[in-house]
């Protein structure tokens, strides 16, 4: 019997696309571009110091367009940027359990970036695949932060 493939090992822990990451030099200067020209809203920013970045999260019905803007040349989009230019740099799955997830891809044979799950935007808990094992691009896992209440 062969190992399940990855869609049939995450079945229904993926809930949705969360957002897809656009790489761009100027935060500022993006998120006016996206307002001006589509009228996307923008519902959230944020400094992540430990990824690197400056990100602004826009909203498109259910999902989000997130700008990624570097805080210094090495950090992972800084280097994105330095060889690729602007331009999506990664997809994000929703999640319900973000180590569920990467174990489940773990045992599919995928590589994840992380061993374990760093926190993203407005405190989610993230990891990535490895984009050699995603046909070249980059898939985030996103459990998003509990909401209060």
């Amino acid at each position: 019997m062969s190992s399940p493939t990855p869609a049939e090992v995450l079945g229904p822990v993926v809930t949705a696309i969360d957002h897809v990451g656009f790489a761009v030099r100027d935060l500022d200067e993006a998120v006016a571009f996206y307002a001006r020209t589509f009228g996307l809203p923008k519902l959230h920013e944020e400094v992540n110091e430990e990824q690197g970045v400056r990100e602004a999260m826009l909203g498109i019905g259910d999902s989000c367009l997130q700008l990624l803007a570097p805080l210094r040349p090495d950090s992972a989009i800084g280097k994105f940027l330095e060889r690729n230019g602007e331009g999506i740099q990664q997809v994000a799955f929703r999640v319900t359990d973000v180590d569920v997830a990467a174990q489940r891809l773990r045992d599919a044979g995928l590589r994840l970036l992380y061993d374990v799950p760093k926190r993203g935007t407005s405190g989610s808990r993230v990891n990535f695949v490895h984009p050699k094992d995603c046909g070249g691009v980059l898939v985030e896992l996103v459990e998003p932060a509990p909401t209060a209440h």
